[in-house]
């Protein structure tokens, strides 16, 4: 059977274009993703009609580390419709301008571990905190340097985060009206995926972990999901083997490094020692073929006949 990775068909005539000349790759565009994470309490469920916790099938009704919390992008949608990810989305370039209220690593380290600017490096990570609070309701930011929200529920919040995905107001000026500082310490950098060049949508994606506050709930928020659950990373690959659940290669790719934490602090800490060296696609011709190939990551390998499909 084959596996649930996300392959949409126009890549073969796009891959064959790029290796012609014929087609001039897109500047990638900054992003931040978020893998949320929760320890497991029982049987501990998320708000929202459409959200679950899945324990899937198996042997096992339940295995050691923590859970994930993913989104299914709605089927509508033109790019990577139906697959499983993450909260996240662009960088918004008008968070690198204002000096937010901030906790834990200063700018200058976020930027070195990054390997971008000062600048950059903050809207990059206000990118992974505002995502988070607009497509699961969860906030990453406290009245204090040591403090979390514990509820982000009720009509006011519920305006700030429509007024956020509108982009009405930027995450920098929503943390500067609600006195809050952005816990960039609760956050940990795991992975850096650049979209291939022969895609017409490109974008530079930081993979971050971060652990579910105390006293916070994910919400079935986002406009770009038709459902959500928290799912074991292991759970979540074995079904992806068994093409039940649909993902792109940096999704499966995280969630099988995620696999083997012993607890969602434990891969906070992890994160640490990651190595942030993108990855990306490369595509060449060879005996006949265009090969499709992802560094590091062979399970993803595509074999294209020159002239044919894939």
């Amino acid at each position: 059977m084959a596996n649930g990775q996300w392959y949409p068909p126009e890549w073969p005539d796009r891959v064959r274009a790029l290796a012609a000349g014929e087609l001039t790759p897109a500047a990638p565009r900054r992003a931040a993703t978020v893998m949320l994470l929760r320890d497991t309490q029982g049987t501990r469920d998320t708000q929202g009609t459409r959200a679950q916790r899945d324990t899937g099938a198996g042997p096992e009704a339940h295995l050691a580390g923590p859970e994930v919390h993913m989104l299914r992008r709605s089927t509508s949608m033109a790019f990577a419709g139906g697959a499983y990810a993450y909260p996240g989305g662009g960088v918004d370039p008008r968070d690198d301008d204002h000096h937010v209220r901030w906790a834990g690593p200063p700018r200058t380290a976020w930027a070195a571990r990054l390997g971008v600017d000062e600048a950059a490096a903050q809207a990059i990570v206000c990118a992974a905190v505002r995502e988070t609070f607009e497509e699961a309701g969860v906030l990453l930011a406290g009245p204090t340097p040591d403090t979390v929200i514990d509820d982000t529920t009720g009509d006011d919040w519920e305006a700030d985060r429509v007024a956020l995905v509108a982009r009405e107001v930027s995450f920098a000026e929503f943390l500067d009206r609600r006195g809050l500082v952005l816990r960039s310490d609760l956050l940990g950098a795991w992975a850096r995926w650049i979209t291939p060049e022969f895609e017409p949508r490109r974008y530079d994606t930081f993979f971050f972990v971060a652990v579910l506050p105390e006293g916070q709930r994910t919400r079935d928020v986002s406009t770009e999901a038709d459902r959500t659950v928290w799912i074991h990373p292991r759970r979540a690959a074995e079904r992806y083997d068994r093409g039940e659940l649909l993902m792109m290669p940096p999704t499966i790719a995280t969630l099988r490094q995620l696999d083997g934490s012993t607890t969602a602090a434990a891969a906070l800490a992890a994160a640490a020692s990651r190595d942030l060296t993108p990855v990306i696609a490369r595509a060449r011709l060879e005996d006949g073929e265009l090969i499709l190939s992802w560094p590091g990551h062979d399970e993803f390998t595509k074999h294209i006949p020159v002239g044919g499909t894939a």
